[in-house]
């Protein structure tokens, strides 16, 4: 049995955990929220720091110094923070459903999260090259996205 399988988030190691990301990139595109409402958007502009064609974070040992707000998921805030998107590894976990079958520690391949449409691969644009004053303008649903259970 996988680890993912017989294990609690909080039972996980360091390894285990680090293993469950599923490398879409969502979580590092910039968050805007809307100060009459409270609702959350989501852009197509990323972190200075995340790569957006392998999209993986190209100083993840350094990142919160690097990016203040960087936020490091633990197993508290997965389950509170409302930004989460509904298919990453972490937040499903925590709410029972288990890995998605495109997740690549299921499918064996990390092609599966860009096929599907998911990934961040190639639809982003870099925090430092956009003014923040145009952020709105980069809203995008897309990060809402979820596959079918199966295609």
């Amino acid at each position: 049995m996988a680890f993912w399988e017989e294990k609690t988030l909080e039972q996980m190691t360091q390894a285990e955990w680090e293993a469950l990301c599923d490398g879409c990139g969502r979580c590092c595109l910039i968050k805007l929220e809307d100060e009459d409402t409270g609702t959350l958007i989501t852009s197509d502009v990323r972190c200075q720091l995340l790569d957006g064609n392998g999209c993986g974070c190209t100083d993840y040992p350094n990142r919160q110094a690097k990016v203040p707000d960087c936020i490091k998921l633990d197993t508290v805030n997965v389950r509170t923070i409302p930004w989460i998107p509904t298919t990453c590894a972490y937040r499903r976990m925590a709410e029972g459903k288990g890995l998605a079958w495109w997740h690549p520690l299921v499918s064996g391949d990390p092609q599966t999260v860009v096929d599907v449409g998911v990934s961040i691969k190639g639809r982003t644009f870099l925090e430092t090259e956009v003014d923040p004053e145009e952020w709105e303008a980069h809203a995008v649903d897309w990060p809402e996205y979820e596959p079918p259970d199966h295609l």
